[in-house]
């Protein structure tokens, strides 16, 4: 039996926490004596990760070797669960990023433990130009029963979160059979009235995969299904907190509507996060610039293609709102994710001891990581680079 105690200030109470870790999970939670300047929470969570510092799940090469390299990239950036993310794509081209992924999870323990399952935005979203967002128009198509089974069957049952618009005539079905295989059902991209906003609730959806974005630019004052989606309380919403996908006063707003534990923190992170600034020829967007502001724009539009911040920026972010504080923002990226992803996320006896302890510089906005531990077990947290690298058996 192995025992160590790992200490910090927690987020959510300000207490000084000694916590006692046995065989990888959390044996005691106890108070202690300050002995560092460091905050300790649960390791962070993101249900929306399309890839990270080079590494890129949209792609057709992708290989369980780019799948376990991001991996690690996220892991030095405090991410301990996260949820890869295959956008609308031809089915032969979702399967194979599937397939990547499930090979990936068996050649490595640590990427089974990280990812609990896969997460599908599309096709079945709207194919209209504002809402459909960056996804490429030609394979959006409507819900497919068969083509999700066929999805669960390639990959051994690793889809366990799937984005759709409920405008789809066949989507209200489609929705209650994946809540039946308890697959997370999330409403985004979408042009839906607010009657089918309410009817994909009833019929089990749980979740609005970044509100406020994937959305047309202009909506009527009310009704319309961004009211809808923040009065529903069946609904948990993810937002992303990057200074571009939504304003502050939008952010803030939205927060106060769903409530602190309705709301839930997201990366969206693209292969772009974390690489040199530029312009890029990317396969979700085409032509794109990374810009010093950290914003991914679509060339000759006012579009995104994805997000280029980890999800510890957008906790300092919302930490900086007026009105929130780091433990609200940590709530956002441990807990209430991980309702979605097992019960993750909680400090608790029983629990993985999956732990960040990290420093906050409350004026610069910033979050630095100091140490990750997974199932106790303390990682060296390395700056991502540019290009995904190679792993060795020991890494994996």
């Amino acid at each position: 039996m192995t025992r160590q105690s790992i200490c910090g200030r927690s987020p959510l109470s300000g207490e000084f926490l000694e916590i006692a870790v046995e065989n990888g999970t959390i044996a005691s939670v106890a108070r202690g004596t300050p002995t560092n300047d460091f905050w300790l929470s649960p390791g962070f969570i993101d249900l929306q990760v399309n890839g990270f510092a080079g590494c890129d799940l949209n792609t057709e090469s992708v290989t369980p070797g780019i799948v376990i390299a991001l991996m690690h990239r996220l892991l030095a950036v405090g991410v301990t669960t996260f949820v890869p993310t295959i956008i609308t794509a031809s089915e032969d081209r979702i399967i194979a990023a599937l397939d990547a992924i499930r090979l990936a999870r068996d050649q490595s323990p640590l990427a089974r433990h990280l990812i609990p399952f896969v997460h599908i935005e599309g096709p079945c979203i709207s194919p209209a130009d504002g809402p459909r967002g960056a996804h490429p128009r030609s394979y959006v198509r409507p819900p497919d029963l068969e083509e999700f089974e066929r999805w669960q069957a390639a990959s051994g049952g690793l889809v366990g979160m799937v984005t759709l618009s409920p405008h789809w005539e066949s989507a209200l079905p489609y929705i209650a059979h994946l809540a039946a295989r308890t697959c997370w059902v999330a409403i985004g991209h979408t042009d839906a009235e607010p009657s089918r906003i309410h009817a994909a609730a009833e019929a089990g959806a749980v979740l609005s995969t970044h509100l406020g974005n994937g959305i047309a630019a202009d909506l009527p004052r009310h009704p319309n299904l961004l009211w809808a989606q923040l009065a529903d309380d069946r609904l948990t919403a993810s937002f992303i907190a990057d200074g571009h996908h939504l304003p502050a006063d939008t952010l803030k707003a939205m927060l106060r509507a769903k409530g602190i534990e309705r709301s839930i923190l997201i990366s969206d992170s693209v292969a772009l996060a974390g690489m040199p600034l530029g312009l890029y020829d990317t396969p979700v967007g085409g032509a794109v610039e990374l810009t010093p502001a950290g914003r991914i724009g679509i060339l000759g539009t006012l579009g995104l293609a994805g997000a280029a911040l980890p999800l510890k920026s957008g906790i300092a972010n919302i930490a900086r709102l007026p009105g929130f504080s780091i433990g609200d923002a940590i709530r956002m990226s441990t807990v209430n994710p991980g309702r979605f992803a097992g019960g993750r996320g909680v400090l608790r006896v029983g629990a993985d001891a999956d732990l960040v302890r990290f420093r906050w510089d409350q004026a610069a906005r910033h979050i630095e990581v100091t140490s990750v531990h997974v199932r106790g077990e303390l990682l060296e947290c390395t700056p991502p680079t540019a290009a995904p690298p190679t792993i060795s058996e020991d890494q994996r």
